[in-house]
């Protein structure tokens, strides 16, 4: 019997994916002056105006303007013509300071936990980085669409994309059965050419010829087209692409986004970890697959809940395989912080297409299992 897993990405340039990059690059303008800063950044973008919102304490004094103003040009919104520029945008900034009854739990020796959440970690033996195949494909299109953009492989394109993956599965075969591409572009770039040239420079050059059918379907723009994008066609708002972020709806998500919050905001720096513990229990041959479950209350240390699920995958008891992940990794905040060099990443970095698969994040590194 056939299986269908659908999952989705985005490229930096649509509106709620810049959202994130913007609040992330605020995040690491403060910590770059100040480690110890709090920040919990919201973004909204509208037509040309640009809301900042949020709490932020720090001793760091940061023109985020200034900063903004980069991200956006940067990404590509440069020109009067997109009617969204960098240059010239308007900008809404309200932000005040933590709340001090947050401040109270979270500033302790230990670290409490910024607040209340869950948090979903999961990893496979499907992919070398763990990652659900589907989803490496889905963020492989938009990664190499914004590249194409970006070096003028494809003229004519503007910042704004999206792709869409449908994986059949059965015991016999692995294949893409729908693929789905939408690309802002220019008004006078014509179709039948961006069409022929999304499919050469951009999906031959990124999906395995072997996952490729002749039943496979196609669709670029499926609309006919796409000129106006970004803000201008949408809002965007901060934390609205958490299945992008994550495992593609493939996995559990506890519904805290990531973007914006300093490492304190266990929303993040838990996910992270229990993305950090999963990969490592697949990566050690313990299960094929796992998912990690964890949860907090708001100025506590230590979770209120931790467990696993390896969907029968397991290759040693689960019991065995909880037990090595408490004698072997510290939820706390404090040690997650410390472990996972939180204090020194580079968020933007982790906005950039997709949190979890690529190696340099140190929630992507393997321990060895002790030997008894």
């Amino acid at each position: 019997m056939e299986k269908l897993f659908t999952t989705e990405s985005v490229t930096m340039g649509h509106p709620d994916k810049l959202s994130d990059l913007i609040a992330d690059s605020i995040l690491d303008a403060y910590l770059a002056k100040d480690e110890d800063a709090r920040v919990a950044c919201e973004v909204a973008l509208s037509k040309n105006k640009v809301f900042i919102m949020g709490e932020i304490t720090s001793k760091a004094k940061v023109d985020i303007e200034q900063v903004v103003r980069k991200v956006i040009v940067e990404v590509g919104y440069n020109r009067d013509e997109l009617l969204f520029n960098g240059n010239t945008c308007e900008f809404v900034i309200d932000i005040s300071n933590q709340s001090p009854d947050i401040a109270q739990g979270v500033n302790k020796k230990d670290i409490g936990a910024g607040d209340q959440g869950i948090m979903y970690g999961y990893a496979t033996k499907e992919t070398e980085n763990g990652m659900p195949l589907v989803h490496n494909l889905a963020h492989a299109l938009t990664k190499r669409l914004e590249e194409v953009r970006k070096k003028g492989v494809i003229e004519g394109l503007r910042p704004d994309g999206k792709a869409q993956v449908t994986l059949a599965k059965s015991e016999k075969d692995t294949y893409v059965k729908t693929l789905v591409l939408s690309t802002q572009h220019d008004a006078s770039k014509e179709l039948t050419v961006l069409r022929k040239e999304i499919i050469e420079k951009v999906i031959k050059k990124v999906i395995p010829e072997t996952l490729l059918r002749k039943e496979t379907e196609i669709l670029i723009n499926p609309t006919g087209r796409f000129v106006v994008g970004g803000p201008i066609a949408d809002t965007g708002v901060t934390g609205r692409k958490t299945m992008v972020d994550t495992y593609g709806g493939l996995a559990h998500h506890g519904g805290g986004a990531f973007s914006g919050k300093d490492y304190t905001k266990v929303d993040r720096s838990a996910a992270y970890y229990a993305r950090y513990v999963a990969k490592n229990v697949v990566a050690n041959q313990m299960a094929d697959e796992c998912e990690v479950r964890v949860a907090y209350a708001i100025g506590i240390s230590k979770p209120v809940m931790l467990e696993i699920d390896t969907f029968h995958t397991y290759k040693i008891p689960e019991i065995e395989i909880k037990e090595y992940i408490l004698n072997n990794f510290d939820f706390t905040p404090k040690n997650m912080i410390k472990e996972l060099a939180l204090k020194k990443q580079k968020y933007a970095e982790t906005t950039r297409n997709y949190h979890f698969g690529k190696d340099s994040f140190p929630w992507e590194k393997v321990k060895k299992v002790p030997s008894k």
